[in-house]
This record gives C-alpha cells, structure tokens and sequence, in this order.
C-alpha cells in the first residue's frame, strides 16, 4: 500500500520557527519531524509516500535530495494554491498516481505508535470507503469528533465542536485509509475541507468507520508539544541512531560527555558544549549549541548553534538555529526565541515569540 502524507502548512502555531522552515523538518530529538512521522508506517509495510506540498516546498526537495526517507521513496505533489486537507489529497493522489487504489493519509505532525496494519485490515474488513483511526481526549474541541456505533460505523461527525457540545471525546487522529471513490467528493480545483465537507456525508450514508487506538499519539503543532514530543523520544535506546549512553539517560552523538551537570533524558548532538558548572535537565542541546558556565535548561530544546550565556535560564522553550540568550537572561513558559534572535543581557522573555534577527528589548523583573 501507499500512503499520502500532508505537509503543506503554514506550521503558524510554531511560528517564528517555521518562518524560514517547514514544520515537518524541525528536527525532533535528532531526527526531523518527517522522519519520525514516515518510521511507522515503514514499519507497516508501506512502499511509497507522496508529500502533498505547499509550504517552502523547495526545502523538503533540498532535505531529501534522493527522494527517499526512512527507507521509502518519496514522490512530490506542489500544490499550485492552498487547497486545504480534502483539496490537498486529491491533488497529491492524483498527482503520484494513487488515484485508483485504496491508499493511506497521515497528517504530517501527528507522532504516533499507531498499528496502522491494523488500521488498514479493520478497513477491508467493513467494506468502508473510509476508516479514521481515533484516539480519546480529554478536550475535543480542537479535532473532529465523532460517535461510533458498536461495530465501529462512525454516526455522527463533527469538526472542532464547543467542549461543552461534543457529543463524545473520541477524535479523528490524523490518519485515515480511503477508497478511491472518496475523491469523487472532493471538487477539483478549490480548497476543500476533508473534515467538514467530506467526511460528515460519509458517515450520512455509513460508509465511514473508525477504530481507536491505544498508542502513543501526539499532534505535535504547539510549543508545548513540540518541546514534549522531543523529550517523548529520549525515552528510546538510543533516541537517535548513533547517540552513545556517556551517563544515566544521557546520550552523546559524538560521544562527548558533558562538562557541565546532565539530568533526567538529555540528548547531546554533534558538537554540542555544556560547559561545566551548568545544568542541562531534561533536555536537549542541538548541534554546535552552546550552555556557558552557570546557566541552566531544564525541558527545552536548543537548536543547532544557538548559545545560551552565563547564568541563563531557559526553561519550557525553544531556542532557534543561531539565536543568542544573553548572560543571566531568563527564558520560560514555552517562549520561542526563533533563528538568529536576540535576547539581551538580564532579559526575561516570558511566553513570548522573539523573530530571527530581532534584539529584543526585554526588561528584567
């Protein structure tokens, strides 16, 4: 089978991050985001993946210059204008020639542990035209929920419904397999939403199934999220193919142990420098990055040669490619400080977005 795979937006919850690159190739414990959304369904037997492209299409071209990916071919469908999820899978099925056949689509941030086989047998076995993998939440209201029959026939279908007014709290997780007639729902050329225009017929005529999964899943969209799903994936040995263990749950891709304090799951890159008398909790430090003597960072994820000066203090946040974090400086509360920023000496950045390239004026205290 072949999946589609949705890479086209904006990234604007991760913004200024995703202003120069794709949300798909931040990198999530060493690897990109891509590559751990493509692992999986590898694993699942899957031969071909076409990216439905819109965004910085060009990056995805100079990142994988082979057009291959965790072991699969990769083929490329640009979209010529954004054409939402329904519109963008038409596009990309037709354009990588999947247009007759079932196929599988994934949402490209969605991280998840899901038996897509599974997903894929309980779909031949219904007879469904489309079957959406699910997972429970505890607030629905930013997903597609839907309310299933018994045999796993989805009744009802609703998009990103009041809290108070969802009728349950299982949600579309981004990963659905579909029929090829489903694309004759779908309009040609204009943007077309898969979750309000398409799949609310199906379940009208009870062609729409779905089936829960008890794996791990993470729509990784936020700052918040995406700073967990880094740390999520230190839970793995080695988090990243290469990395050496130098201490306790600490991994070195070079093999370097840090000079400074390393505790909790820390994933060192290439290159990467604690110098001693700092503390690096639950965290990552990207290649080239620096933590100078006395600062701190604890659940954060620091990018390919940012630095964070003396006695900082960078906690829930990410620092981008190049930026600097002045001497005793304070960044927190899921703040993105994006490529080349600035954040001056004795700064407290709080929550907030810095853009590459600014020095930004934050008083302290």
């Amino acid at each position: 089978m072949r999946s589609i795979v949705l890479v086209g937006g904006e990234g604007t919850r991760l913004r200024p991050l995703t202003l120069s690159t794709p949300k798909q190739l931040l990198p999530i414990a060493g690897m990109s985001m891509l590559e751990r959304v493509l692992a999986p369904l590898a694993a699942a037997g899957i031969s071909e993946v076409g990216l439905s492209l819109g965004y910085h299409p060009e990056a995805f071209l100079k990142r994988f210059p082979e057009s291959q990916a965790a072991g699969m071919s990769l083929r490329y469908a640009v979209e010529p204008e954004p054409l939402g999820t329904g519109g963008g899978i038409r596009f990309a099925a037709v354009n990588c020639g999947m247009e007759s056949e079932t196929f599988l689509v994934h949402n490209g941030d969605v991280l998840t542990g899901a038996d897509f086989s599974a997903l894929v047998a309980f779909h031949r076995s219904t007879g469904a035209k489309a079957t959406l993998a699910l997972v429970e939440v505890e607030d629905p209201s930013a997903f597609g929920v839907v309310v299933t029959d018994p045999e796993g026939r989805v009744n009802a279908f609703v998009e990103k419904p009041r809290r108070e007014d969802a009728p349950s709290k299982l949600v579309s997780a981004g990963t659905y397999v579909l029929e090829p007639e489903v694309l004759d729902l779908i309009p040609e050329g204009r943007a077309v939403s898969v979750e309000r225009e398409v799949f609310p017929v199906l379940a009208a005529q009870g062609s729409l199934y779905g089936l829960p999964q008890r794996s791990y899943w993470l729509d990784a969209g936020t700052p918040e999220k995406y700073v967990r799903a880094n740390l999520d994936y230190l839970g793995a040995k080695p988090p990243v193919p290469g990395a050496r263990e130098v201490a306790p749950a600490v991994w070195s891709l070079d093999g370097t142990p840090p000079h400074g304090t390393a505790r909790g799951n820390c994933l060192l890159l290439e290159g990467a420098v604690v110098r001693p008398g700092s503390v690096v909790e639950n965290a990552i430090v990207g290649e080239g990055a620096i933590v100078e003597e006395g600062a701190v960072v604890r659940r954060s994820v620091l990018l390919g040669g940012c630095l964070v000066g003396n006695g900082a203090c960078v906690e829930d946040s990410v620092i981008g490619p190049g930026a600097r974090v002045g001497s005793n400086a304070l960044v927190k509360g899921w703040s993105i400080v994006g490529d080349e920023a600035r954040i001056p000496e004795r700064g407290h950045c709080r929550g907030e977005r810095v853009a590459g390239g600014e020095m930004r004026e934050i008083q302290a205290k």
